[in-house]
């Protein structure tokens, strides 16, 4: 059963205080026969003292929990005693094993079963041992225990309210329980979860994702608000680590004083990371907010160790207007018909400020702690909740931009490949133009030089056989020109030239010559000037050897289209290739170079021919390659 919490009461007589002190040890004992042995303290004496236990004459009842805030007079020596008295008939002498467990004792605890020191709980000098959120459970030796009036002194050391920055870190000591072992401890397992273990875990997963998101926002300048979250993240585990740290290496006011300062870098990380979520950058917020950081650092630094706390409302209740305002500009951001972000945000934000709300009056009211367990927990996994949301943004944005890269990477390759195709081209046609231009130049020269001079001699000559070879070499001369002057040649003046030359010098050789050809209308429109030359030579070649070295008197020459090639037919009545030139067509009479000339045309020269039987050369050239159009 438990004991009836007690009033306030002021100093009494020593005849009052051991009434009162009768009083309490009845109240507990009926407490511990009504309800197996289970008994919970919600009054103690106290009396402020240093190492060793004080003089109890001096002290006073009070009501527990016992929060040093209330009295500050309490708190200046730093060391407060509180003593209970209750009886274990149950266990004295059966070995069972009794506890005591301690919701709150803030910061060290030190327990004396009987006048033995059973337990303590940390550090007692500075730094002392940061134990204000941690739930302790103390074994009473059996050994220790008496059947009656057993006597439990236990020695609190912390700091007044004015030392610390928030009241959760005021000295203060809980309601007791005292009881089996077996019993309390699986209620000090839970505590513990909720109040320690719990949030070591999600300190070190809210730093290590904030790590993370931190470098990820910072290599991605676009998305700084990543890097303001994880910095939001970072804070926020440090915040929660003074839940779980004991032992620090530095005196209680400094660690004070970073917790103070603490809020001013969380709130310009939180600030920053909603203006730029909703795209909102400020110049003058990344100077002011930074500057204010400063402000609160020296502000503390001015108060001192005695004004933590006020200094710290003061600047609580600035900060937090500041977050609650840049919520509302994101709110404001996020009710545009587009935003996919509204409703999940504003959830996310109004569960985060009711667990502080939460909080807050739980602290200031005096609640049930363990609704400021469950509500100090619910920003952290809100934190995590949306940094895994805005890591999945990143990642389909990531991947849809890498997509879009390779997509423009894939244009950007085709746009080159076409620009280096056509700069080839353009490289190809300039060159062209310039071997036009040199062409044209040496044709030029041919023709108004070497021409002039050639014809010069065909006129001039006294000898027939010079006056010959240079009309001959005049033919030729012309026929080079018009190769290098690249000309096109309809293909119908081409036959025409070329019935014209060979007729003439067929009959001139007394060779008889036949030519046929196809009618006009079935004659393709030019001739480029390279297939006209070539066909040239050949054609002169071949009527050269006729007249030269066939003996023929007749020679017939057909001209045919068939399939986009043009075939030409020459065949003589002549002696035919000599038996010693068998097999070695290639190497006599100009065959060689007649079939060379075919080849660069893409076409061929076929010989045919046997002593006695005449010779029949058939060229074939594929028009479709030296076509050209009119």
């Amino acid at each position: 059963m438990a004991s009836p919490r007690l009033p306030h009461l002021p100093p009494a007589s020593r005849a009052g205080r051991i009434a009162l002190w009768l009083l309490l040890a009845l109240l507990l004992a009926l407490g511990s026969a009504a309800r197996a042995q289970t008994l919970d303290v919600s009054v103690a004496q106290r009396a402020v003292g240093g190492e060793s236990p004080p003089d109890w004459t001096q002290a006073r009842l009070v009501a527990l929990p016992d929060d040093w805030g209330e009295d500050a007079a309490v708190a200046a020596g730093g060391s407060v005693w509180y003593q209970v008295g209750f009886d274990a008939s149950g266990a004295a002498g059966s070995g069972a094993l009794f506890a005591l467990a301690v919701e709150r004792a803030c910061s060290v605890l030190q327990v004396r079963l009987n006048g033995q020191l059973v337990y303590s709980g940390g550090a007692t000098r500075e730094p002392v041992s940061r134990q204000c959120s941690w739930p302790q459970l103390v074994a009473l030796p059996a050994a220790l225990l008496v059947p009656r009036d057993n006597r439990l002194e236990l020695r609190v050391i912390g700091y007044a309210l004015d030392e610390v920055a928030s009241p959760q870190r005021a000295g203060g000591l809980s309601a007791l329980r005292i009881g089996p072992w077996d019993e309390l401890r699986d209620h000090h397992r839970r505590r513990l979860l909720a109040a320690v273990q719990l949030p070591q875990v999600l300190s070190g997963t809210l730093a290590l994702m904030g790590g993370f998101m931190f470098v990820l926002g910072w290599y991605h300048r676009a998305q700084s608000y990543l890097a303001y979250f994880g910095a939001l993240m970072i804070g926020s585990a440090l915040a929660l680590a003074r839940l779980w740290l004991t032992d620090l290496p530095w005196p209680n006011h400094v660690t004070e004083a970073m917790l103070a300062a603490l809020p001013g870098f969380i709130a310009l990380a939180a600030v920053q990371f909603l203006m730029r979520y909703a795209g909102q950058r400020r110049r003058w917020l990344d100077r002011a907010l930074p500057a204010q950081c400063l402000a609160v650092v020296l502000s503390l630094a001015v108060a001192g160790r005695d004004g933590l706390h006020r200094v710290d409302l003061a600047w609580t209740v600035v900060l937090w207007t500041e977050i609650a305002v840049a919520a509302l500009v994101y709110l404001r951001w996020a009710a545009r018909p587009r935003s996919r972000q509204r409703w999940l945000m504003t959830s996310l934000l109004g569960i985060v400020a009711l667990a502080l709300a939460a909080e807050f009056a739980t602290v200031q009211l005096r609640l049930d702690e363990r609704i400021g367990y469950v509500a100090q927990l619910v920003p952290p996994l809100v934190f995590l909740i949306l940094g895994l949301r805005l890591l999945q943004q990143f990642g389909r944005a990531y991947q849809s931009a890498e997509q879009s890269r390779a997509e423009l990477e894939r244009r950007i390759a085709e746009a080159t490949a076409e620009i280096e195709r056509n700069f080839a081209q353009l490289s190809e046609l300039r060159v062209e133009q310039v071997t036009d231009r040199e062409r044209k130049r040496i044709a030029a020269d041919l023709h108004d030089d070497l021409g002039a001079k050639l014809l010069t001699i065909v006129h001039t000559s006294d000898s027939e056989r010079i006056s010959t070879l240079a009309r001959e070499a005049l033919e030729e001369m012309r026929l080079s020109v018009r190769g290098l002057t690249g000309k096109p040649v309809k293909l119908i003046d081409a036959l025409g030239d070329w019935r014209a030359e060979v007729v003439s010098r067929l009959t001139q050789s007394g060779v008889e010559g036949e030519w046929s050809a196809p009618s006009d209308e079935q004659l393709p429109q030019t001739l480029s000037s390279r297939a006209y030359v070539q066909t040239t030579r050949i054609l002169r070649e071949a009527v050269s050897n006729i007249i030269k070295h066939s003996g023929a008197s007749r020679c017939a020459i057909a001209c045919t289209l068939s399939d986009g090639d043009f075939h030409l037919v020459i065949q003589d009545n002549g002696r035919g290739i000599p038996l010693e030139l068998d097999g070695r067509l290639d190497k006599g009479h100009g065959m060689a170079s007649m079939k060379g000339r075919a080849k660069q045309l893409q076409g061929q020269c076929l010989v045919e021919s046997g002593p006695g039987h005449g010779t029949v050369i058939r060229l074939t050239l594929p028009l479709d390659r030296h076509v050209t159009a009119g």
